[in-house]
C-alpha cells in the first residue's frame, strides 16, 4: 500500500501488534516491473514455481535461530528500548512485550544471518524500526514520522 495508506480498512493496535515486521519492498525496477505486466496471472505462477529451500532446512534454521545466544545486557538493552516508547510525551501507546520477543527473535534471525552464534546491539539497531514502527503512532505533540522517533530513541539509549 502507499505510504498513507494502511489497507482497505486500518487496523487495531491489537491486530497490528500481530504483525513481527512491516517491510517496505518499493518499487520494482523498470524491468523486472515489466516482466510483472506481460508475465500473464501471478497466482497461476505461484503454481509453477519450484521452492527455494525444503521444508527441513525451514525448520533446520528456526532452530539454528533458538539456538543463538541473547546475553543479559543485551536483554537490558532491548527492555530499555521497549520502555522508552512507553513515554506518553512520544507515542500514543508504547510497544507491547509481544514486540520485544519479536525484537529478541529477530536480532537472533540477524546474528544468524551475519554467521555469528551471538546477538550483538547492532542486531537489535537493526531490526528495531521494523519491528516497532507499525505499532507506535506519535503522540499529539509530536509532528514527526514514527520511524524519526524510533531512531531518536535508538541514538538516546546506550549501547551495552
Amino acid at each position: 500500500n502507499p505510504l498513507d495508506q494502511s489497507g482497505t480498512f486500518p487496523l487495531p493496535e491489537s491486530q497490528l501488534d500481530r504483525f513481527m515486521m512491516k517491510i517496505s519492498l518499493g518499487y520494482p525496477d523498470k524491468e523486472a516491473e515489466r516482466a510483472l505486466l506481460s508475465g500473464g496471472n501471478p497466482r497461476e505462477l505461484v503454481h509453477h514455481m519450484p521452492p527455494e529451500i525444503s521444508l527441513e532446512r525451514f525448520i533446520a534454521i528456526q532452530s539454528a535461530v533458538d539456538h543463538i545466544h541473547c546475553s543479559e545486557p543485551l536483554l537490558n538493552y532491548v527492555q530499555h528500548l521497549i520502555q522508552a516508547t512507553r513515554n506518553p510525551g512520544l507515542f500514543v501507546y508504547g510497544i507491547s512485550p509481544r514486540a520485544g520477543l519479536a525484537v529478541i527473535q529477530a536480532s537472533k534471525a540477524w546474528a544468524l544471518m551475519h554467521g555469528r552464534s551471538h546477538t550483538e546491539p547492532g542486531d537489535v539497531q537493526a531490526v528495531f524500526g521494523a519491528i516497532a514502527d507499525h505499532r507506535l503512532s506519535p503522540s499529539e505533540q509530536h509532528s514527526h514520522p514514527t520511524s524519526e522517533l524510533v531512531n531518536d530513541i535508538i541514538d538516546q539509549i546506550p549501547i551495552p
